[in-house]
């Protein structure tokens, strides 16, 4: 038997009525809660974005292994480029249809011969000649991009003088039937108006440092020590112009140092031009050269 009283917590308790110690509570076990802390949102964040790097990177690879293959085993992909030389030739950075600057195209020349998707350059010439200094500027640049790919030139109308100075230097030329060639020569002219200023009382004080300082004047003619002088000039930049074209094709002097134009039919028997066709036709060459150098 035992009696029931109200503990200082409010329960009730049982309390044995012997006054024998009460038996220990009941302990009930609790489960433990662990709370686990959320990642941060922006390590998230992050780790998105390194897959989605990671899956561009993929996709960029995929497509640039696709276009090499593409690239190289598709001849039609591979680009020949068409550069322009028209007008009279100059040491000048324009080229725009009247002069032919040696700048201009020479910097056309090395860009296309360092890029890797030209395979042949065409130099399409339309130019009665000009400075030989200025050809000599386009040869260097033009052995540099031949030294790396082929360069073959199709002649217009015209590519004389100078013009078949630079065109003497590619692996092929090709030109019209009636395409006007050669022309390999070397002149200086003079004016002399002297007599005319006579007659119109018209007189021209000089003060000079040099016996040939003035030499060219339209007001004097020409001494004849200046005569030999100039005659020695014009033969000395010939025999260069002539030596060079000679050596780059097995023409003969006699042939062409009496500096006419030739046709582009009768230049062909000539060994001036290799063959007879238009423009399509030398780009057309021009692929089956660099195909024969891979």
């Amino acid at each position: 038997m035992c009696c029931t009283g109200v503990n200082n917590r409010g329960i009730m308790d049982e309390h044995p009525v012997d006054g024998s110690p009460s038996p220990a509570p009941a302990v009930t076990a609790v489960p433990e809660i662990r709370v686990e802390k959320a990642a941060p949102a922006s390590r998230k964040r992050q780790g998105s974005l390194m897959w989605l790097a990671v899956l561009i990177a993929g996709i960029l690879l995929v497509l640039a292994v696709l276009v090499a293959v593409y690239v190289l085993t598709d001849t039609d992909t591979r680009g020949v480029t068409v550069i322009r030389i028209e007008g009279s030739l100059a040491t000048s950075d324009i080229s725009d249809g009247n002069i032919a600057g040696s700048e201009a195209i020479g910097s056309q020349l090395r860009e296309a011969a360092d890029d890797p998707l030209v395979e042949a350059i065409v130099l399409r010439v339309n130019s009665p000649g000009g400075t030989p200094s200025s050809a000599q500027e386009i040869i260097r640049d033009l052995e540099y991009a031949k030294s790396k790919k082929p360069v073959v030139v199709s002649m217009g109308d015209i590519a004389t003088s100078a013009a078949y100075y630079i065109s003497a230097h590619a692996d092929r030329i090709y030109a019209n039937p009636d395409t006007f060639t050669a022309g390999v020569g070397v002149i200086w002219e003079f004016s002399d108006v002297s007599s005319w200023m006579e007659n119109e009382g018209y007189n021209l004080s000089v003060y000079k440092s040099g016996s040939k300082k003035d030499m060219g004047s339209t007001a004097r003619s020409l001494t004849e020590e200046e005569q030999a002088y100039a005659k020695k000039v014009v033969e000395d930049s010939f025999e260069t112009f002539i030596s060079d074209v000679t050596t780059q094709r097995a023409i003969n002097r006699a042939d062409i140092e009496d500096g006419r134009v030739i046709r582009g039919a009768e230049a062909v028997r000539m060994n001036i031009v290799d063959e007879l066709g238009n423009l399509n036709d030398a780009i057309e060459g021009a692929k089956r050269l660099a195909a024969s150098r891979r």
